[in-house]
């Protein structure tokens, strides 16, 4: 198991830890990460870690057994020893860029407020697919829609709900292909808006900005048709 530091604080750009084993693969695991894995749609962290005056650099990061997040290293690089205390910096740049378009994704489900049949977020751009049979009809509404929720500088956090919970309120769960993480006893919520003043609240385990405003602009690509009812739907960083 790993302490997840990025679960903790998104904003985690480095840290200490220790490595607790290296798999047949040659991915890296370590007792604390502030690397998120790849899951939920979201990319694996990239970055590096620095190890007696060495640096390994990390090329994606993943999902091991359990809460196990296994860091690959980029091509041709040696692998740390078990035991070995390193230091984990991420590549900030890519991993904020995620997070601001991650949040922008869970406003665009706010705008367009059809089901969600499919996500993805890197550092370049985010999208959703939608079970939307018609296109629609203006697509700079939404936008300006889009970036009129972003521009009210919304607060974003979260809270815990138990899977009890979760199965009493299914419509929190807006997307039809994946289903949120149970069977640990509790599901983390992410909220934008205020308990007063709500604008999503949604089942989700990537990381996000701490409010709207912090996303900044942003534009639709082009609607894509995708089979007879999917329709997806593309946000860029402007």
């Amino acid at each position: 198991m790993t302490e997840l530091l990025f679960r903790q604080d998104a904003y985690l750009k480095t840290a200490t830890a220790q490595v607790t084993d290296v798999t047949d693969l040659g991915g890296i695991v370590l007792d604390r990460s502030i690397f998120y894995p790849t899951s939920g749609g979201q990319a694996g962290d990239i970055g590096h870690l620095d190890m007696d005056g060495r640096r390994i650099d990390i090329a994606t990061t993943v999902k091991g057994e359990g809460e196990a997040v296994i860091l690959v290293p980029a091509a041709d690089q040696d692998l740390p020893p078990v035991g070995a205390n390193v230091t984990q910096t991420l590549d900030w740049e890519a991993r904020h860029a995620c997070m601001r378009l991650h949040t922008a994704l869970h406003l665009l489900s706010v705008v367009i407020p059809l089901p969600v049949t499919g996500g993805q977020i890197t550092a370049l751009k985010g999208r959703l697919d939608f079970d939307m049979p018609d296109a629609p009809e203006d697509k700079a509404v939404l936008e300006a829609d889009l970036n009129a929720l972003i521009a009210a500088d919304h607060p974003v956090s979260e809270r815990w709900i138990t899977d009890a919970e979760l199965a009493d309120n299914p419509g929190l769960v807006k997307t039809m292909s994946v289903s949120p993480p149970t069977g640990a006893g509790r599901v983390r919520l992410v909220q934008i808006g205020s308990d007063t003043a709500r604008i999503d609240l949604q089942p989700c385990g990537g990381t996000h900005v701490r409010c709207t405003a912090e996303i900044g602009p942003v534009t639709l690509g082009k609607i894509e048709k995708k089979g007879r009812q999917n329709r997806r739907v593309s946000v860029h960083l402007a």
